[in-house]
């Protein structure tokens, strides 16, 4: 094992990091295969949709130093799959090495593998170990246990702030109240989402691309727009940066629906009773696309409709030292009447990035 690591699990989701931005829809897994006197033989992390698995990567590894995993004990961060996908089963693979034991961090949720795979060790006679640092392991993939046990992605809620809670000027300027390091990391983290979502009207208003430019990555994530209506320019931004486009909206226009698709936009029609998009049953839409980790990045009035539906898992706040006075809140829901009406958060983490403080907030009942 590496000296950088207090033990091969912690080596494990280290290596199930670095597939960020690479396994969507599949999981991101980290692999490492121990001998019995200690030395790591092999290394590896899941590879894009189709391609091979940690635990085969990790194998691969073993071979490649000309080394066996037979008796060898395996740290891997999710359950080996035991079913035929679009890869064979890594269970099959384990038990063809001759692995000795298995350390695993927790159990698949996804209904073909949800335990089988460590039956399926054990009945060959591998040793199973499960929990070590499962937590850690669960939020490494909190988009993907979402998906597969709510139906629905995990919604992340980015917005940049001041002091005083002020998302724009009262003109609509907010361009840049957070600094550059903010701004790089707030990519970092579209990188880990399946999909980026904003609304028509910061389209119209900001033009964004909302794609990944400021970090690395193998692959762009799905760009989402809410527009009931299908306002969206053909000459947006948008539709030029790379990636695919979805369009959500709650009326069919097909003069507008026929320009945009020709500008490479997917077009899903998701009416709700009111006439505009139904916003849970885009989760659901979005869910059923393989979208494990939704990031929002959209303006107060849409930001306050997920809000006031409950649809917000987690709040991803850069907050700048600096004071805008009016101007556009973060979340236009309410007004409420009591403080016990209040949507009551709790803090997971405050952290300096630059200049600005990044935080993250979930629901306290969570």
């Amino acid at each position: 094992m590496s000296d950088r690591f207090e033990t091969p699990m912690h080596e494990a989701l280290a290596l199930a990091r670095a597939a960020i931005g690479l396994t969507e829809p599949n999981p991101r897994v980290g692999c490492v295969v121990v001998a019995p006197d200690g030395r790591v033989l092999g290394r590896g992390h899941t590879q894009q949709a189709g391609g091979p698995h940690a635990e085969v990567m990790a194998l691969r590894d073993v071979a490649a130093r000309g080394a066996t995993a037979r008796g060898a004990t395996v740290h891997v961060t999710l359950e080996p799959c035991a079913h035929h996908g679009r890869t064979p089963p890594c269970c099959d693979a384990l038990i063809a090495a001759g692995v000795a034991r298995v350390v695993m961090a927790m159990e698949d949720p996804f209904p073909q593998v949800a335990g089988q795979g460590a039956a399926r060790l054990r009945a060959a006679g591998i040793e199973v170990i499960q929990g070590e640092l499962a937590d850690a392991a669960r939020e490494l993939n909190i988009g993907f246990f979402s998906r597969i046990e709510r139906g629905r992605p995990w919604v992340r809620l980015k917005a940049a702030v001041s002091l005083d809670g002020r998302t724009a000027l009262n003109n609509g300027v907010s361009q840049w109240i957070t600094g550059p390091a903010a701004r790089a990391d707030g990519h970092a983290w579209r990188k880990r989402a399946g999909a980026v979502l904003t609304g028509v009207g910061t389209v119209l208003d900001d033009d964004p691309r909302l794609d990944v430019r400021l970090v690395e990555t193998a692959m762009q994530p799905l760009r989402v727009i809410v527009d009931s209506r299908l306002d969206t320019p053909p000459t947006a931004r948008i539709l030029d940066a790379p990636g695919s486009v979805l369009i959500v909206a709650a009326a069919p226009d097909p003069a507008r629906r026929a320009a945009l698709e020709a500008r490479g936009a997917q077009i899903a029609l998701v009416p709700g009773p009111t006439g505009k998009v139904d916003l849970p049953a885009m989760l659901a839409d979005l869910a059923a696309r393989g979208v494990n980790e939704l990031h929002v990045e959209a303006g107060h009035k849409l930001n306050g409709s997920f809000v006031r539906e409950g649809l917000v898992d987690e709040f991803l706040i850069y907050m700048a030292p600096r004071l805008l006075g009016l101007g556009r809140e973060l979340a236009a829901f309410g007004p409420l009447q009591t403080l016990q009406d209040s949507l009551a958060l709790r803090f997971v983490s405050v952290t300096p990035i630059g200049d600005d403080l990044r935080l993250i907030a979930r629901p306290a009942s969570a």
